[in-house]
């Protein structure tokens, strides 16, 4: 396994540059549906700006929502932001009745606004021909496209019945939604039509009839579509009404209690000095390990970079959405690294004094320090996954950039730190005490002069 390691460490590294570096690259499996996805780098809200809105969910029917009405409101809320195809949307409850919702990177905040405020209230009603006329006697009929009805009218059954709703055409070849219906709409839906053919029937949508077609021939295996009129659906019409559809209505309805834009100005400043401060602190690590221990400090150094570039190519690739907690989250997990670092090396230090060979020493560094840096790792590690399950979003985003950044931090300090070390220490050039920081006196073993022996020798003279 030894002599595999070199390949592992040059395989990810030649990945991970092709994953931070390739432009435009397309990995297949990595969408929501299997689909391919476009490898790049998730900003947060507070990076990239974009759009915060509060919502407050309004009793409804006598009753006021409770912790599990606000849990399903967050699901089918979250459902619908990520169905609009924005960035790493944020969805969580503050107190007894409100939803928060953030989305990175919006421009045109309106039609994502309309579509998480709708209650999604579907409705299959029959529309009476003796108000709104026939097929061939259209009568009220075009009064009430696109408008409330005029009298109110007894659903046939509610939208609870849509078992599917997804992309169709009519038989002009415009967009439509298909739907498919469980069986008890199914077969109420089968019955009716069965009797009215030639008849209107409305398909309402929070209170507004979003379709009134004619009833051509009987519907009886409970699949139909829902047409857009003589012009057919926009393309965001229909992904609207399928994600309407397909997720339901919502137990409460919600009021728009605020929202608020996040400009890009504000938010690329913040960026720039959490990236600076972050530059800082990482060179500075730098400079401390390459000051303070010399040439294992340059191969920790270049273990960094490397961990550096793995760590990023891993968050583009789950992918992790980068705010400025999870920046600092990065660069915590960086001094972690560097701590597993100091204690291998210091170890190695100690090695060195006993009188041991450089080879040996490295060795028993690398082992006697692994149950320290093991213990404290697996701590952080129970530590972050605590944060993350119980956490905010803020708080949990921190979390994971930390959880990837220790366990990776744990395979750069204890496997490629000590596969390059391996490599330098048996060159004749690499055996110098001030290339480890080490007096001639303390570095006498690794030379292969007993310490002892020399001290003998020194007395007699």
């Amino acid at each position: 396994m030894r002599r595999f390691t070199p390949l592992l460490i040059l395989a990810v590294f030649a990945a991970a540059l092709v994953v931070n570096f390739w432009p435009n690259l397309k990995i297949p499996g990595l969408g929501p549906d299997g689909s391919s996805r476009l490898v790049e780098t998730k900003l947060g809200l507070d990076l990239v700006g974009g759009l915060q809105v509060e919502y407050q969910a309004l009793p409804a029917g006598g009753k006021s929502p409770d912790a599990a009405a606000m849990s399903t409101i967050k699901q089918i809320v979250e459902n619908r932001v990520n169905s609009t195809g924005v960035v790493e949307p944020v969805v969580q409850t503050q107190g007894v009745d409100r939803i928060v919702v953030e989305l990175p990177g919006v421009t045109n905040p309106d039609p994502i606004r309309k579509l998480l405020g709708q209650t999604g209230r579907l409705e299959f009603i029959p529309l009476p021909p003796d108000k709104y006329g026939t097929g061939t006697s259209p009568g009220t009929y075009q009064a009430v496209q696109g408008q409330p009805l005029p009298t109110p009218e007894t659903p046939l059954f509610s939208g609870d019945q849509v078992d599917q709703a997804f992309p169709s055409q009519d038989s002009n070849g415009l967009r439509a939604v298909g739907f498919r219906l469980k069986s008890e709409g199914a077969k109420l839906f089968a019955t009716y039509t069965q009797a009215n053919v030639g008849n209107f029937f409305a398909i309402v949508l929070d209170g507004n009839v979003v379709s009134a077609p004619v009833i051509q021939s009987a519907i009886t295996g409970g699949e139909g579509i829902i047409t857009g009129g003589s012009t057919g659906f926009s393309v965001t019409e229909m992904n609207n009404l399928i994600t309407v559809l397909q997720y339901g209505s919502l137990p409460f309805p919600l009021k728009e209690v605020s929202f608020q834009t996040i400009g890009a100005t504000l938010a690329g400043f913040s960026l720039d000095r959490i990236l600076v401060a972050g530059l800082i602190a990482v060179l500075l690590v730098f400079l401390f390990m390459l000051v303070y221990y010399r040439l294992p400090g340059l191969v920790a150094t270049l273990a960094l970079l490397y961990y550096a570039l793995a760590v990023f190519a891993i968050f583009r690739l789950i992918p992790v959405t980068l705010t400025l907690a999870g920046i600092a989250g990065f660069v915590l997990s960086v001094g972690m690294a560097v701590d597993a670092n100091i204690l291998i090396f210091e170890r190695m230090k100690e090695e060195l004094r006993l009188g041991k060979s450089l080879p040996a020493a490295m060795e028993a560094g690398f082992n006697r320090a692994w149950n320290s840096i093991l213990d404290s790792n697996v701590s952080s590690l129970i530590t972050a996954s605590i944060l993350y399950l119980f956490g905010s979003s803020t708080i949990r985003g921190f979390a994971l950039v930390l959880i990837i950044g220790v366990l990776l931090s744990m395979f750069t300090a204890i496997t490629v730190t000590r596969t390059m070390l391996r490599f330098v220490v048996p060159n004749e050039w690499a055996r110098s005490a001030r290339l480890y920081g080490l007096t001639d006196e303390e570095f006498a073993g690794a030379r292969g002069i007993r310490p002892s022996l020399r001290g003998e020798a020194r007395s007699r003279a």
